[in-house]
């Protein structure tokens, strides 16, 4: 990276989104961690003339599922890039009725549903237990320019919600929907965590921005199909990379500050 290393932007693409169009890309990397290669290579370059270091969650293509996705090696590499801000772009199904599909959602807490992914840096031969406090799991500061984003650019959203992660690659059935709906679930998706946590373990500021794909099981009177989940993408991705380009100075300014302090 450049001398702008500290005020790198981290994006992860996900589901919909392994490219960004308006990145002037100055570099692609391929890298290892200590915990294996990440799921693409790092493109970094400048987003309306931001430091951004961009990587495909899925692989480019989208060949990785939710559950095997190396998400310590994403992470790991993200921040070893200099990254210390990092936004998270995910596919979701929306249970909240405000959360209509197109949607766009920046989320403000989480609750997992999976298992067996491998879920923390602190593991294996250490000289201390070690607990983060994962009260908040997104980043308040960082939330606030995205969602004021959003209302500045006119961009459909909701600026709410309980992300529920679950492990996939199936897709979930209506009782798990009502259950997670009881247990106050807005939105449902698959790569909510450990990504998140991985983020706070780091100590990098993490945010999720959800674009609703499809109603959530049973929250509409027919199936979950391919075309409708395609569909939604393509109405609402615009609104996603118009929040991502417009919150760039912002988020590097917040981040260039912490890093300093």
């Amino acid at each position: 990276m450049t001398s702008d290393a500290n005020r790198a932007v981290g994006i992860i693409g996900g589901t919909g989104l392994t490219t960004l169009s308006g990145l002037d890309i100055t570099e692609t990397r391929s890298v290892e961690t200590s915990w294996g290669p990440p799921s693409s290579e790092l493109i970094e370059g400048c987003l309306d003339g931001q430091p951004v270091v961009f990587l495909s969650r899925h692989g480019n293509p989208h060949n990785i599922p939710p559950h095997e996705v190396n998400y310590k090696a994403n992470l790991k590499a993200l921040y070893d890039a200099g990254v210390r801000t990092v936004i998270g772009v995910n596919a979701v199904g929306g249970i909240h009725p405000d959360m209509s599909p197109a949607c766009v959602v920046i989320p403000d807490q989480i609750i997992d549903y999976t298992w067996g992914r491998a879920s923390t840096f602190f593991e294996g031969e250490l000289d201390a237990v070690t607990h983060i406090d994962f009260t908040w799991p997104y980043d308040s500061a960082a939330r606030e320019i995205l969602l004021q984003t959003a209302q500045d650019r006119n961009v459909a959203h909701a600026g709410f919600g309980v992300y529920g992660a679950t492990q996939g690659p199936r897709l979930e059935t209506a009782a798990e929907i009502r259950r997670m709906e009881r247990d106050g679930c807005d939105l449902v998706g698959m790569t909510g965590m450990p990504e998140a946590a991985l983020a706070a373990e780091l100590g990098m500021r993490y945010v999720c921005l959800g674009l609703v794909v499809n109603w959530a099981a049973g929250k509409s009177d027919h199936i979950i199909t391919m075309d409708e989940i395609e569909a939604a993408i393509e109405q609402g991705m615009s609104g996603v990379k118009q929040i991502l380009e417009a919150s760039m100075a912002d988020l590097g300014a917040l981040t260039a500050l912490a890093q300093s302090s």
